[in-house]
Parts: C-alpha cells; structure tokens; sequence
C-alpha cells in the first residue's frame, strides 16, 4: 500500500506526536531515578574540599602512574560559590594550569 498526499502526512504527525509522548515518559521516568539519589550540597567560602581526578591509562599523575595515581587530591580551600552548584578554590601553583571553577554534583 502506498501512502501520498495528506494521508501521509497525517500518519507521520501522529507518529510524531507518539514519539514525544514516549519521549516525555522517559524523561519523566529517569528523572525520578535520578531524584532518588541526589544530595543538596552547599559548600561556605573556608571549607575545604577534595577534588575527583578522572583516571586516564597510562598517565603518571603527582609522579605515581597508573591504577595506584589518586583518585582525590587536596583538600583545597573555598573561597567563593560562583553560580547554584559552582566553587572557586584555591589552587596550589603546581595546578596552575587547570581553572579553579569546578561544578558540585
């Protein structure tokens, strides 16, 4: 059967329409996942916190290399909250590479 004019574009809105609706309940559905284990956390301008070192294969970081590298270093001081979720730290001269803006999840 073969499909033309109007007909056609009435079956493509309605599979349109049914694909935001699936897509609506996913979205509805991994937000309440994800809700479940989320923590408020607020940090004050002092504390002081660890940073997560994302691993990478074969890098020597802080001159230890491989699965034995940290996977937190600091603690770093706070010295002021940027946005909702964001912090400047004090960095120390060795990272002064890396911004000092980091997110908190």
């Amino acid at each position: 059967r073969v499909i033309k004019g109007p007909e056609m574009i009435e079956v493509t809105n309605e599979k349109v329409t049914i694909a935001k609706e699936k897509l609506k309940e996913a979205h509805t559905r991994q937000k309440s996942y994800a809700d479940k284990h989320h923590r408020s956390i607020e940090f004050q301008p002092s504390d002081r916190v660890f940073l997560k070192v994302s691993p990478a294969r074969g890098v020597k970081r802080f001159g230890i290399k491989g699965k034995l590298s940290p996977h937190f270093i600091g603690p770093f001081e706070i010295l002021d909250r940027v946005g909702k979720v964001s912090y400047r730290l004090a960095l120390p001269p060795q990272l002064s590479h890396v911004h000092n803006v980091f997110h908190v999840s």
